[in-house]
């Protein structure tokens, strides 16, 4: 009776052990995704794509980023560079729990289209990164269930390893596995896996810098494995600086004017 008293009240434990270490590895990934607190983001940036053969083209692309009033994210990219994709825009506006709506305005068409939620895995312009990968830097948390597989360390930073799986199946990848820094819930690396569980690409956080008081990411790669890769180089990082709300509009996706 008493072995039978003891296995019982040590599977209640592992019971109740295990969706606290689910709602911990969510916590750390919200900290994370939410560790740097602003009202705007304005950034230009220098995309370095490198190709399997070596070969490099790059892209001049101007950044800007703010919640709308209810807390939900909205990205806008503005291509500057080179001069035959120049003046093409891109947004991204989250709707919450269901992701994200987006819209692309080529030049060369003379109007917008609307990104399609199958296109999600599509390269984005000739990058390494796919549509999907440009909104889920604000992808909401509560779309993955969150495990911690270990610690570990990376640079000689100690990290919390999780594994995040989409609830949904329509999501591209099957899991993301990320190393978040214990001190500053910084995270430093994520691998890709799709549907069939292979890994398919990593997400590198090459070089940190103090921005007003933040610490940011100014150096990011993503390498697709058994292929090229895609940096982007920040060379020019402002928050807070006030941005119309005519930006995150189709009409300034269409003339890049501001109301």
């Amino acid at each position: 009776m008493k072995h039978f008293l003891l296995s019982f009240i040590m599977i209640a434990a592992l019971c109740t052990v295990e969706p606290l270490f689910a709602q911990q590895a969510a916590t750390i990934v919200r900290e994370s995704r939410n560790r740097i607190k602003v009202t705007t983001t304005q950034t230009r940036s220098r995309w370095v794509i490198t190709k399997k053969n070596g070969s490099t083209t790059e892209l001049r692309i101007k950044q800007f980023s703010k919640d709308d009033s209810t807390g939900l994210s909205r990205v806008v990219l503005e291509f500057e560079q080179p001069a035959k994709i120049a003046g093409t825009r891109f947004i991204s506006m989250d709707t919450g729990k269901s992701g994200s709506n987006q819209w692309i305005y080529l030049p060369s068409l003379g109007k917008e289209r609307r990104i399609a939620g199958s296109e999600g895995s599509k390269s984005f312009m000739e990058t390494d990164f796919s549509y999907d990968d440009i909104a889920s830097t604000d992808r909401n948390p509560d779309m993955d269930n969150h495990t911690i597989l270990r610690e570990e360390n990376i640079n000689g930073k100690a990290c919390y390893v999780i594994e995040s799986k989409p609830k949904d199946n329509s999501y591209q990848y099957s899991k993301m596995i990320q190393w978040i820094d214990k001190s500053n819930k910084v995270t430093h690396k994520i691998e890709l896996y799709d549907k069939k569980g292979v890994h398919v690409k990593t997400l590198e956080i090459l070089e940190l810098k103090d921005i007003q008081g933040r610490l940011s990411a100014t150096k990011t790669r993503m390498t697709t494995i058994g292929g090229g890769s895609t940096t982007i180089n920040v060379e020019d990082l402002k928050y807070d600086v006030p941005i119309s709300e005519s930006v995150f509009s189709i009409a300034y996706l269409r003339t890049g004017k501001e109301r």
